[in-house]
């Protein structure tokens, strides 16, 4: 049962422990995804990595974290939430460690992958902590809003951060930086967050599991492969035909099951399987450009990994409060116009870029920089409430794994993708503006999303 006493109001002071206990944990895990990518270019340098290579650094992480999302998901509402979310810190901090003492490119893929499950134990735990400790809907309503600002500030420290370390420290720093934070996220849940309820009654479907983290393994793979061997490589068409047949397997098993890890019923519901899809959408988008435009300042314009951070802060800057602005607004308007109206800023922002010529001068990019960034997080805590507010009872892990392996999916294939159109295109500029383009149709068609799937009225 939830201590009431630590489930107070969001406003109170006992309520917000429980919030920050959570959110040290996300901000952990948020940091680990964009204050590589500042880092990556001396890694890559110093361990002698391919741009395939350079990839599966940054995207190990992210397609382990989402292929495995449901499983952290269901591991949770069976065994309780606060005790796999203490797990996942565990396993995470210890796997930056790893990567931290990494002697080559093979070792570092392998500790990040042992980050992304840790991850993957972490981030569906902390949205049904949050749920739980705040049942209220606008104190839960701001708790979402102030979690989704998290990932505003990691989205926002980490090229900073990252490009401070490289340049000071060396990258082995990017991920000593998470042991002292994990290790106040454990101290601090414990310490404030109450026991979870577990729903033992109710097995884990593991060909449903495993068929998830084939599909995502598979897509990520087919794009990362595509830039190196080329779109018609019989090995990339392979594996594109594979992470089909992955999928096509887990509709099967879904269907079949009598206990299904995800029910069909809950995909197929405008508010969960739109809400999941308008969460791949922008982070494809977002984290797309925010590789592709890295990668870009220090290659083709000789930035520092410091001067890159420095570049791109504008963008993730916005992040730091637009998901906290969106939850203060959502209780005047509802999420619908919040979500749509990000939506179409962003695109607005990522087409401006790829309009802007093949050298724009850096001021011209700001606003299409901040553009993406603040649509982005605008829209996050909308999609995030419509997606929680519509989870079954017994299913708030597996409905915010849903939405967080939709979203770090899109994070996968939107880095994989930039890094193809970089590796394929005629120069440089040019894929990056076909990449930029690409993002802008990706947050145009979440705006056509939102209207159809995000409930108009407020709460």
């Amino acid at each position: 049962m939830v201590d009431a006493g630590r489930s107070g109001a969001a406003g109170g002071r006992a309520g917000r422990a429980p919030l920050l206990a959570v959110c040290t944990g996300y901000f952990m895990v948020i940091l680990d995804v964009t204050i590589i990518n500042v880092a990556v270019p001396e890694v890559g340098r110093d361990l002698g990595a391919s741009l395939t290579g350079i990839q599966w650094i940054t995207d190990g992480y992210t397609l382990v974290f989402a292929g495995l999302l449901l499983t952290g998901g269901a591991l949770g509402d069976r065994f309780g939430h606060r005790r796999v979310f203490c797990a996942g810190v565990a396993v995470f901090t210890a796997a930056s460690a790893g990567c931290a003492l990494a002697p080559g490119t093979v070792v570092l893929v392998g500790a990040r992958l042992v980050e992304g499950l840790g991850a993957a134990l972490i981030v569906p735990g902390s949205l049904a902590l949050l749920q739980q400790a705040y049942p209220d809907p606008d104190a839960r309503s701001r708790a979402f809003g102030l979690w989704g600002a998290m990932a505003g500030v990691a989205a926002s420290a980490g090229p900073l951060l990252g490009g401070l370390l490289v340049s000071t420290l060396g990258w082995r720093w990017v991920f000593l930086i998470n042991l002292p934070v994990g290790a106040a996220c454990l101290a601090l849940t414990l310490r404030h967050v109450a026991p979870s309820p577990r729903s033992t009654a109710r097995p884990l479907d593991l060909p449903a599991q495993a068929a998830v983290v084939a599909a995502v393994g598979l897509v990520t793979a087919t794009l990362n492969e595509a830039g190196r061997r080329g779109w018609t490589d019989p090995l990339v068409l392979t594996a594109a035909g594979l992470a089909a047949v992955a999928a096509a397997a887990f509709v099967l098993r879904e269907r079949t099951a009598r206990a299904p890890a995800v029910p069909l019923g809950l995909l197929a519901s405008r508010p969960t399987g739109g809400g999941a899809t308008i969460g791949l959408l922008f982070n494809f988008g977002f984290y797309g450009m925010v590789f592709t435009a890295s990668l870009y300042f220090q290659h083709q314009r000789g930035y520092s990994a410091l001067g890159t951070g420095l570049a791109l802060f504008p963008a993730v800057a916005m992040t730091m409060f637009a998901s906290a602005l969106a939850g203060r607004l959502a209780r005047r308007t509802g999420h619908r116009p919040l979500v749509v109206t990000g939506m179409l800023v962003a695109s607005a922002g990522l087409a401006g870029w790829a309009a802007a010529g093949p050298d724009p001068a850096y001021p011209v990019l700001v606003v299409p920089m901040m553009a993406a960034g603040f649509g982005t997080s605008f829209a996050l805590t909308g999609t995030t409430s419509t997606v929680m507010t519509a989870a079954p009872a017994g299913y708030a892990g597996t409905s915010s794994a849903v939405l967080n392996t939709a979203r770090q999916l899109g994070s996968a294939t939107g880095v994989a993708l930039g890094g193809t159109l970089l590796a394929t295109a005629a120069d440089y500029g040019a894929g990056l503006r076909t990449s930029m383009a690409v993002g802008a149709a990706a947050y145009l068609t979440a705006a056509g999303l939102a209207r159809l799937c995000v409930p108009a009225g407020r709460g």
